[in-house]
């Protein structure tokens, strides 16, 4: 039981991805997070107000059930499989994040400072999440994918298309981290 409590080595967790994609190329599938939620959208009636929408979800119902995986997957191991709820980072991460007015960086997943009810439900917390939101919607349709898709699939079929992606979304991620983040709190 000890196993299934630590983070999988990647000479386990790498092959159960890549058996994983070889299924996805076998069956014809797309994988990424944004072609389920296209999915969702298009389910739900987006198609009658956009033309990006209009396709017969039916044929990516496949979608749902991995969405629905996520969801039990994510509860299962939040119920049972997390021996706790730290994460652990460098002391000088936590000493960053404290200089920024992330106390207690590590003691938990997510910092209350940005995930907690309290900030969610302030104008600027309502904001942060509104930008993010459509820039990761924007981001997401203007690349053709998410992270998961082009990180996973996009480069294991060597699509240069997903390399630059891939090359955008990580400098991205650190100039978000390193220029704009310590800004907002």
């Amino acid at each position: 039981m000890e196993f299934i409590l630590q983070p999988w080595p990647w000479y386990v967790a790498g092959p159960i991805i890549v058996f994983c994609v070889y299924l996805m190329f076998f069956f014809g599938r797309k994988f990424g997070i944004s072609s389920n939620f296209e999915t969702v959208c298009a389910m739900g009636g987006a198609g009658k107000f956009v033309d990006f929408f209009k396709f017969d979800w039916k044929k990516n119902k496949w979608n749902l059930v991995f969405v629905l995986g996520l969801i039990a997957g994510g509860f299962i191991s939040n119920q049972w499989l997390m021996p706790d709820d730290t994460v652990a980072i460098s002391p000088e991460t936590v000493e960053s994040l404290a200089q920024i007015g992330i106390n207690n960086a590590g003691s938990t997943f997510l910092p209350d400072e940005i995930f907690s009810i309290e900030s969610i439900l302030t104008v600027k917390g309502f904001l942060i999440l509104l930008v993010a939101g459509v820039l990761v919607g924007f981001g997401s349709r203007y690349a053709g994918g998410c992270t998961s898709g082009h990180g996973i699939i996009g480069l294991s079929s060597l699509s240069f298309e997903s390399f630059i992606a891939v090359g955008g979304f990580f400098i991205g991620g650190m100039i978000m981290t390193w220029f704009i983040l310590p800004y907002l709190f």
